[in-house]
């Protein structure tokens, strides 16, 4: 099969990322090398991919050093649970958005009190310049329309704080699928081609989002119909199937 390559500026109109940025990803061994032929130097889906995971990686907060030590750990196979940091980053929304910090929202919050500091704890906003922002901007949205901002802000930290450790769990057991996935289909000595790990990483990502979504969303619906006087809630029943199931 013939494969694809881009000249540098090619890549940067494709990956919307600017060829000084490319050029200082190569620099700093985020980017593997092109392929040279004489001086003109190649790309491929393959650059596009990583381009694309750096992306990512730097509008969750991560350094530029922190990322060069991801693909380092790649290139060296290392643990595939420990280069990928599942267990932080599998349930991390991917919807397009900017989540950096200047897409954020200050809130009328004391950065001294309890729930500015849980917030923090949770890294869930920052304090900057005596300001408590929030860094993920749909929460900020959310929590900004509100017509009393400190009872959802409040909801906020007691769901965290409920779920961060069955959250963590979920991710590990995702990573693990994930990980025997992989071992079943390239053998348990041998890593994957980059991209094909990146796409099957989204894959799992989005059907992890997607399931979890899904049964929050009925048992969601069936609390709230029991709490309203509408359907009793028999919370020692196994799960219900889904209807039209086989």
């Amino acid at each position: 099969m013939d494969v694809v390559e881009y000249r540098l500026n090619e890549l940067s109109r494709i990956s919307g990322v600017s060829t000084r940025n490319i050029r200082a990803y190569r620099e700093r061994g985020l980017l593997d090398p092109p392929r040279r032929q004489g001086r003109s130097a190649y790309y491929n889906d393959f650059h596009l991919a990583q381009l694309d995971t750096i992306n990512q990686l730097l509008r969750r907060g991560f350094s530029s050093a922190h990322i060069a030590e991801f693909f380092a750990s790649m290139r060296a196979g290392a643990d595939l649970a420990d280069i990928l940091g599942l267990q932080r980053s599998l349930f991390t929304a991917e919807d397009g958005r900017d989540e950096t910090l200047s897409a954020g929202r200050d809130l009328d919050l004391d950065p001294s009190s309890e729930e500015a500091g849980e917030l923090v704890a949770y890294g869930l906003a920052e304090v900057v310049d005596g300001r408590v922002v929030f860094l993920d901007p749909s929460i900020a949205e959310i929590v900004g329309r509100a017509a009393d901002p400190m009872l959802y802000i409040r909801a906020i930290v007691r769901i965290v704080a409920s779920t961060r450790r069955d959250v963590d769990t979920l991710a590990g057991v995702v990573a693990d699928a994930l990980q025997e996935c992989i071992e079943a289909r390239f053998g348990r000595d041998r890593t994957p081609d980059p991209l094909e790990m990146h796409r099957m990483v989204q894959d799992y990502r989005e059907l992890a989002n997607r399931l979890v979504a899904r049964h929050l969303d009925e048992a969601l619906h069936a609390q709230v119909s029991w709490w309203r006087g509408e359907v009793p809630v028999d919370r020692s029943a196994p799960p219900r199937p889904v209807h039209g199931a086989n």
